[in-house]
């Protein structure tokens, strides 16, 4: 699959920065900006060329056939957006079952334009006592990776700032929808 995924991402014109790291065995990967359905292949195909298993969360809707099961081999997890449930908590186990458990997440929620990130990733990686690596596509360069690696220190405030100024400078497909939260902000 790492060679497949070379080649697509060479002939689109995309370029992978960074290497495949220890951690990324058992971390939360954040994926920013995320406005387009692309952001998805573009991401899978990464972290595919990086030789990193991966699980991310999906509206349950999307879960249909013939792309249900194809959402699950490729490590989807249907989420029900309407309830209320302990999704951090039964996250967090995941983490502490597997031996390699690395999760994508969005932390927009949403392609379309939002006031603010949900919190859910950070907290996520707090419990579950792991990295968070700061995953990123920029359309304008045509390139994407994992930035950089964030330890969170329990303070989200203050690590949403820091986390945040790294994905200042990154251009979504669809700029106007991309926004840094209200916190970053002040």
């Amino acid at each position: 699959m790492k060679k497949i995924a070379k080649f697509i991402l060479w002939l689109s014109g995309w370029k992978l920065v960074g290497e495949k790291e220890a951690h990324m065995n058992k971390c939360v990967f954040i994926e920013a900006p995320h406005t387009s359905m692309w952001d998805f292949l573009w991401g899978r195909l990464g972290l595919w060329q990086l030789g990193i298993k991966v699980k991310f969360f999906i509206k349950k809707e999307m879960f249909f056939f013939p792309l249900g099961p194809i959402l699950k081999f490729l490590g989807g997890i249907p989420v029900d957006r309407g309830k209320k449930t302990k999704m951090v908590d039964q996250i967090v186990e995941m983490f502490n079952k597997s031996e390699t458990f690395s999760l994508v997440i969005t932390p927009e929620g949403t392609r379309k334009y939002t006031e603010h990130w949900k919190k859910g990733f950070y907290y996520i990686a707090v419990k579950a006592n792991v990295p968070i690596y700061l995953g990123y596509l920029n359309y304008e360069k045509k390139e994407g990776g994992a930035g950089k690696i964030f330890y969170p220190t329990g303070n989200y405030e203050k690590d949403l700032v820091e986390i945040q100024e790294f994905y200042k400078d990154k251009v979504a497909k669809y700029p106007e929808n991309f926004h840094l939260s209200k916190q970053y902000h002040k």
